[in-house]
């Protein structure tokens, strides 16, 4: 070890025996029969920017405030502490003889990081600092542990994950950011509810997950000595409403899928879906332009969003391009050229687009378009009428039955929305299955197996519906400025910390 290290290391507080300090601080407090944990409420009567905000109407005026202290000046006779609460955080003004000699000398063993309430009247200071002079502070946590030095914060990104509440604490920039999540959700429901959709709530754990191509987490329910799956969408569950006669439907809610780990993904995330009977893509489009347009607005008070230095503007028309002419476009390849299977695995070869054995021509014409055109979907953009083979609940075009009535929603060259003209022929459903049967006996982990039950209810009789997927941490992300997922999900999954 280096001389420097080892002096950097003396001169640094041992943690321990700061924490040894405050556990004897707490068994004093309890001794001298002033335990804050018997205290069961506090009377909080502003926030911190409340006051800031009204100050000509508060000044002079009794308020009551309560959060965590951050810092502490003693000064003799007088003190300052700095409280942060919800909205942010104010200063006050603790004197002796306001509050009293005991309680003043109770006050200077305070902790940084302790929960304190304090009332007192609202003033300016000498230096124009909006305080609260102290009349009475009470402790009511006393907190035991040692938060990160104030102007280092919590930068360890892999703690801030795993230690959400303090980087709640710590960094400002993550509250606000959980904040606008949970305005963002809130204007979904409020534009969703005001166009008559009704919200609803389906299973979590299912005999059968279908409804995407992915990978299902697999649990056991002992009282049925039966093999369950959690959900990996909503959509089958939400289909069955609308054969019932509730003609519009949405679910906001975690869906669960055994996939990795990536700036983008999450095994669980929150998935938002909504089915309309009587209409079809196009009416999902424009829901999806106008929805995105109320959140944008309700919660930024702009539809001109900027991420990562970019900006994309989300009050011009969305572009609407098939995704032929969009591979078209970025590749040079015509797929209205390309007849058979063997056509489209020679182009893939040629341009250096992997495939595999059992990919069919409609697979290999969306791998160009992963390839190819993505990237370059930065500003609003619907990429309609994929290949039927990558498309298992969509209706056919009618004018061209190898393709589908659906499209996919990019910003910043991501997938944030996927839509159908959902299939309601319960023979061609079932023909679709089968298919996806074919695949998992090939080895396709993602495939979907039949619902019967889902079947069943086709056979009922589904109205034509239009209905679209969101994938809502990727939007949280997109409004928030935040570079990975995890930074818009509170409690991400993370490795066990021992690996």
């Amino acid at each position: 070890m280096g001389e420097q290290q080892k002096n950097a290391q003396a001169q640094e507080p041992d943690i321990n025996q700061l924490r040894k300090v405050r556990r004897e601080k707490l068994a004093q407090l309890q001794a001298d029969g002033k335990d804050p944990f018997v205290i069961t409420k506090y009377e909080q009567t502003h926030h911190s920017q409340e006051i800031k905000d009204k100050f000509d109407e508060l000044e002079g005026k009794q308020v009551s405030i309560a959060g965590r202290m951050m810092s502490k000046r003693v000064m003799g006779k007088a003190s300052f502490c700095n409280l942060q609460d919800l909205k942010g955080n104010i200063q006050s003004y603790v004197a002796r003889d306001s509050v009293g000699e005991e309680a003043y000398k109770d006050f200077k063993k305070f902790d940084v990081g302790d929960l304190v309430g304090i009332e007192g009247e609202v003033f300016r200071t000498k230096t124009g600092e909006i305080s609260v002079h102290a009349a009475n502070i009470t402790l009511l946590a006393k907190s035991l542990q040692i938060l990160p030095e104030k102007y280092h914060g919590l930068t360890n990104t892999d703690l801030r994950y795993r230690q959400r509440y303090v980087d709640l604490i710590m960094n400002p920039g993550a509250k606000e950011t959980f904040v606008k999540r949970s305005k963002i959700i809130s204007a979904i429901r409020a534009y969703l509810n005001g166009e008559g959709f009704m919200e609803v709530e389906t299973p979590m754990l299912v005999p059968n997950a279908g409804g995407a191509a992915a990978r299902p987490f697999e649990t056991h329910f002992n009282a049925l000595d039966e093999d369950i799956k959690l959900r990996i969408s909503l959509e089958l569950y939400l289909k069955r409403l609308i054969v019932g006669g509730l003609e519009r439907v949405y679910e906001i809610g975690r869906v669960f899928r055994n996939e990795g780990l990536d700036t983008r993904h999450n095994p669980e995330f929150t998935l938002m879906e909504l089915y309309q009977a009587y209409t079809d893509y196009h009416g999902m489009m424009d829901l999806t332009e106008n929805l995105y347009r109320h959140v944008a607005q309700e919660v930024l008070g702009t539809t001109k969003i900027v991420y990562g230095g970019v900006e994309m503007d989300l009050g011009r028309p969305f572009e609407r391009i098939t995704m032929v002419d969009a591979v078209k476009k970025y590749s040079g390849v015509d797929w209205n050229e390309v007849k058979t299977l063997d056509e489209a695995r020679a182009l893939a070869k040629e341009h250096h687009v992997e495939y595999e054995e059992r990919h069919k021509k409609g697979d290999i014409l969306n791998l160009f378009f992963e390839e190819f055109v993505e990237e370059h979907l930065v500003q609003p953009t619907f990429v309609m009428d994929h290949p039927v083979e990558i498309s298992p609940l969509t209706k056919k075009k009618p004018e061209n039955p190898d393709y589908v009535e659906r499209f996919e929603f990019f910003m910043n060259g991501w997938e944030m929305a996927n839509a159908y003209s959902e299939l309601n022929d319960p023979i061609d459903q079932r023909e679709r299955f089968k298919a996806q049967e074919a695949l998992l006996a090939q080895g396709d982990e993602e495939a979907n197996t039949t619902d019967e039950d889902f079947m069943n209810a086709l056979e009922i009789g589904m109205p034509p519906t239009g209905g679209i997927g969101f994938g809502i941490d990727r939007m949280c992300m997109l409004l928030t400025d935040s570079a990975a997922i995890r930074d818009v999900i509170a409690f991400p999954t993370m490795k066990p910390i021992d690996k």
